[in-house]
């Protein structure tokens, strides 16, 4: 006979957990009585949100799920907009709350809340487990569920009498390494496979478009190797950033409100739009039905619910995006693109996209990220916060690979990054993580120094200082008649609130600061901090406003 505690333990153990991030309470206290002698890892954060976010961290890092613990009531609440911000992303988390005991449950006792019913918009499904016998068998299902089909997070309630109770040793069930891999295709599928090659076939104009589900289902190979052959552009998503190298002469780059003037242009124009593993977003794609008006539109996503919500679709094809492109590659032959096609796509690429900078002795943000991208030579892993910082980071960082950008895309999440990079850096300890913030997002969250400098985690914290809410500022300036309201910060002096964690740091005023600044944090054993004091008013352009269509972009401020 074994307690709840150590079953669910040795469940996680079988799964291959290696490290759970949490924070302990009354209602999970057997857990953790068991936890030192588990031989997983556990990484106490300083607050629940960031044991969420650093899972999810971990999860988009490696490839795995991440798993994040925390107590009933206010501790399962606190895990909740982490828990929304994996399921945007269709991140695999699983999230284990403690709960108070299924005697009291529905008395409103102390920390009891109703978790399950909480989070269940949120979560692809969650698990309120009444018997200790059946601990094992939801933790292998909770794992299936998370990682088959479309990722997803979901939670596992346990009642502390759950914890406590005793039950006979149970068999772990461990899923199979290729559990993401829908490798079955059935007839109907197979036939629209020979259409999509067909319709590839014949198009003058085409386009691929790459969302984070080509990351997901590891299909970048594939979207590179369709690219190549037959000569196809390739935009991607927010998430889909790394899919293709950036500095690949077909990636014409990120499209939508921050996009490039070539992404979107292309997008605008096409014939044919081969979407993979993406869901039309309206921040990717707007609304009002002016996204790719000529084209004939392939959609390609594991989700069926996802075809056709945002954007008409002429052909679905619904299943593992690697899978698909495979079939597609059987019955696909010859060169698709016209002269005429990639030369309007050359001169798109070679119109100036993204501002130049002038010479000045003033910091502007486009050369942190682009100095960092030449020292890190495109390796590593970035984790940026959200607003202006992240734009200006998915615009001139040169990305090499999938899982190199780590972002929270559909929530948009302040807050993240700091916690996500903890959890990266434990998935991917051979890695340089390195997280850009502005100034807002980073207190959102900024407590989490205190779990960098105890255990030593060796990110590189970035911040983009410019005492402003940056994003929605620029739309008050752009917007409401430059009524900054509610939007200015006041001076924060990171490196000495850093410090007192024992954590280095240095502020950043000028340009000829900035490399000297991130090869010294580069070179530091740990975590270190550089407070990039930023030109205040700098905005993020191109800028496509809402409602405009795809070639109506701001390459500037208007007027």
């Amino acid at each position: 006979m074994k307690t709840g505690a150590k079953i669910l333990l040795e469940s996680l153990v079988s799964q291959g957990v290696e490290t759970i991030f949490g924070y302990p309470g009354a209602s999970v206290l057997p857990i953790y009585d068991e936890l030192p002698d588990s031989g997983i890892r556990h990484i106490l954060v300083r607050h629940e949100q960031a044991a969420a976010h650093a899972a999810d961290g971990y999860a988009r890092a490696g490839g795995g799920a991440g798993i994040c613990l925390a107590t009933s009531g206010p501790g399962a609440c606190n895990l909740v907009t982490g828990i929304a911000t994996a399921y945007m992303d269709s991140i695999p988390v699983v999230a284990i709350t403690g709960q108070v005991p299924t005697t009291q449950i529905g008395n409103q006792s102390f920390q009891e809340a109703n978790i399950t019913e909480i989070t269940r918009p949120v979560t692809k499904q969650n698990y309120l487990v009444k018997k200790t016998a059946d601990l094992a068998e939801t933790v292998s299902d909770a794992f299936r569920v998370a990682m088959t089909g479309r990722p997803g997070p979901v939670l596992i309630d346990i009642p502390r009498d759950v914890s406590t109770g005793m039950a006979p040793e149970q068999k772990q069930v461990r899923l199979a390494p290729d559990i993401n891999q829908e490798k079955q295709i059935d007839s109907k599928t197979r036939t629209l496979c020979i259409r999509a090659a067909g319709l590839i076939t014949t198009a003058e104009n085409p386009i691929i478009l790459a969302g984070g589900g080509v990351i997901g289902s590891q299909a970048s190979r594939e979207i590179l190797t369709l690219a190549e052959r037959f000569g196809i552009p390739v935009t991607t998503t927010l998430l889909g950033i790394g899919a293709v190298p950036s500095d690949h002469p077909l990636n014409l780059g990120m499209i939508g409100m921050h996009g490039t003037v070539a992404a979107n242009h292309a997008i605008h124009a096409c014939d044919l739009l081969i979407a993979v593993g993406t869901r039309f977003s309206d921040r990717s794609c707007g609304t009002g039905g002016l996204f790719a008006p000529r084209a004939t539109v392939i959609q390609i996503d594991i989700d069926p619910s996802e075809v056709g919500k945002n954007r008409a679709v002429d052909l679905p094809l619904v299943g593992d995006a690697k899978i698909i492109l495979h079939e597609i590659f059987r019955n696909i032959s010859g060169s698709c693109t016209t002269t005429t096609w990639r030369d309007q796509i050359r001169i798109w690429k070679h119109q100036t996209d993204l501002p130049f900078l002038p010479e000045s002795s003033a910091l502007y943000p486009q050369q942190i990220i682009s100095t960092l991208a030449s020292v890190l030579e495109g390796n590593g892993i970035i984790v940026s916060e959200v607003g202006q910082n992240q734009m200006w980071t998915a615009q001139y960082y040169k990305f090499a690979k999938p899982r190199s950008f780590l972002t929270s895309g559909g929530m948009g999440t302040m807050g993240f990054g700091l916690p996500a990079a903890m959890g990266a850096s434990f998935a991917c300890p051979d890695q340089q993580i390195c997280t850009i913030a502005g100034d807002g997002s980073l207190q959102m969250n900024i407590q989490e120094l205190a779990t960098l400098a105890e255990y030593r985690i060796p990110v590189k914290i970035l911040v983009l200082n410019n005492q402003y809410l940056g994003m929605v500022r620029q739309w008050q300036e752009l917007f409401y008649d430059r009524r900054y309201s509610f939007t200015e910060l006041p001076s924060v002096e990171f490196t000495k609130i850093a410090a007192a964690y024992g954590i280095d740091g240095v502020r950043v005023e000028s340009p000829d600061e900035v490399r000297p600044a991130i090869n010294d944090a580069l070179a530091t054993n740990g975590p270190f901090l550089i407070d990039f004091r930023i030109e205040r008013e700098e905005n993020v352009f191109p800028m496509l406003p809402a409602g405009a269509k795809a070639t109506e972009m701001l390459l500037k401020n208007p007027g």
